[in-house]
């Protein structure tokens, strides 16, 4: 009944794979019909290519070549297709332990290098042709609430560009006027299971926040349907997965149903390595401050002109206040006439200032809260307690976010976009909640892979 469509998590998958797949064949390739013998492929050199394709995965994480908005635009993969490879070449050339040993004829590094790229940008191309295609879009029929409408259809297709949803049904008296570009069909009540046919709807995303708008009609068109194997899938279910973040605002204050907390929170091993993982990225962190303290020391004399550190009192799990430490990116009495929110433009942030916000260099020492076991490496971002009261009140579950520790970098730091109105903080908000359901090894893994994409495209906050 449906046409052909690729998930979320399947395509992720089928562009891990083909990336190593078309990687590994045009070396092969180029192995057999020239004298290549730097890189061979056969049963005495298997390790080699696990090698490969571990530091191809790892790199093309980092530089992006995973993010399907991003997936889908070829001037932006040629960019990063180039940084993947380049980076993957140079940390394989520097391992020779377990890679090939350097070659006599330095060209075949040459030869090595250009068959990743091309393999790349070979196999990018037909994806962004042909799976990206039009055909293999998701086709979605939303059922929900007049009101709710231009919402729901705008987070869905704004997260997956695969995602499209060409009709829906109204479950409401009031009129639902479309603010959308493209053309959204009313199905209306009648003859569901035949409109569904008709347009190869692959999935329907029930959304009605009660069941006031579910006639019996409806409810036995959907079971049809359902018995004929048209995926049927909840809102907040569908949001969550395309989204990774949860969304409070359609939640009821029964919020329990809808955050079964991840077992990590109290898994007595997970948080003695998460510790051990924080006291070792601290270091790290700490001794690169190091390294670098005569550039920001200089920076400082010179651009900002002030107290190199400065010190602010923040929330953190369960509610405790503590004293956070960072480097002075403000100008001096930046908060005169009270506390308020940082802008993404803010005229208060020094140029130079602006640099170690950019590069996240401000955060540095941070670690050393980390230490003190007042913050994590990743959690949410700790917030000042005037903020927490002012949004508590408005925003739904807030207060859920302090259940675990702060962190330097989180799951909300690296996704959501800079801001400071109630909005921006709900989308954080949602980002911060989804990790708390979600807390991972993995998770934590992802975050700290899209913390050093945040900081080598320069896109702190």
């Amino acid at each position: 009944m449906s046409s052909i469509h690729f998930d979320i998590s399947e395509r992720k998958v089928l562009l891990r794979i083909l990336d190593i797949a078309s990687v590994l064949g045009l070396l092969y390739l180029v192995g057999q019909v020239f004298n290549f013998d730097y890189f061979k492929i056969n049963a005495n050199h298997w390790v080699w290519s696990i090698v490969l394709g571990l530091y191809l995965t790892i790199f093309a994480t980092i530089f992006e070549l995973y993010n399907l908005q991003k997936a889908s635009k070829f001037e932006v993969v040629i960019q990063n297709i180039i940084l993947t490879s380049s980076v993957t070449v140079l940390f394989y050339l520097l391992t020779p332990f377990y890679t090939p040993q350097l070659p006599t004829n330095r060209l075949q590094i040459i030869y090595f290098y250009i068959s990743v790229n091309l393999a790349l940008f070979l196999w990018r191309y037909a994806y962004i042709v042909l799976i990206s295609a039009p055909r293999f879009f998701k086709k979605v029929l939303i059922v929900g609430n007049a009101r709710d409408l231009d919402n729901i259809i705008a987070s869905l297709q704004k997260s997956d560009p695969n995602y499209k949803v060409i009709g829906y049904i109204n479950t409401e008296n009031a009129v639902y006027n479309s603010t959308h570009d493209q053309k959204i069909k009313d199905f209306g009540l009648e003859n569901v299971s035949e409109a569904v046919q008709e347009n190869s709807i692959s999935e329907i995303v029930v959304a009605t926040p009660d069941s006031s708008g579910m006639t019996v009609s409806l409810y036995n068109e959907l079971i049809t349907l359902l018995e004929h194997g048209v995926v049927i899938r909840e809102y907040t279910q569908v949001y969550e997965e395309i989204t990774r973040r949860v969304p409070v605002q359609h939640v009821d204050k029964d919020f329990y149903r809808y955050f079964p907390f991840s077992r990590s929170n109290q898994n007595k091993l997970y948080l003695f390595f998460h510790r051990i993982l924080d006291l070792l990225f601290s270091l790290i962190g700490i001794g690169f401050g190091l390294i670098i303290f005569p550039i920001i020391l200089v920076g400082n004399l010179f651009a900002n002109r002030g107290p190199l550190f400065y010190t602010q009192i923040r929330v953190g799990r369960n509610g405790k206040h503590f004293r956070i430490y960072k480097l002075r990116s403000m100008v001096k009495d930046a908060e005169k006439h009270g506390a308020q929110f940082a802008e993404e433009k803010d005229t208060r942030v020094t140029k130079f200032g602006r640099f170690l916000r950019r590069s996240r260099f401000d955060e540095i020492p941070q670690f050393i809260n980390v230490i003190k076991g007042d913050m994590s490496v990743i959690g949410p971002r700790p917030e000042r307690p005037v903020f927490v009261k002012a949004l508590s009140e408005k925003i739904p579950f807030y207060e859920v976010r302090h259940l675990v520790k702060p962190g330097v970098t989180g799951w909300a730091q690296v996704n959501a976009k800079y801001g400071s109105t109630q909005e921006d903080a709900l989308e954080k908000l949602q980002y911060d909640l989804y990790y708390i359901k979600r807390r991972s090894l993995f998770l934590d893994i992802s975050i700290v892979i899209k913390t050093l994409s945040t900081i080598i495209f320069y896109r702190g906050q």
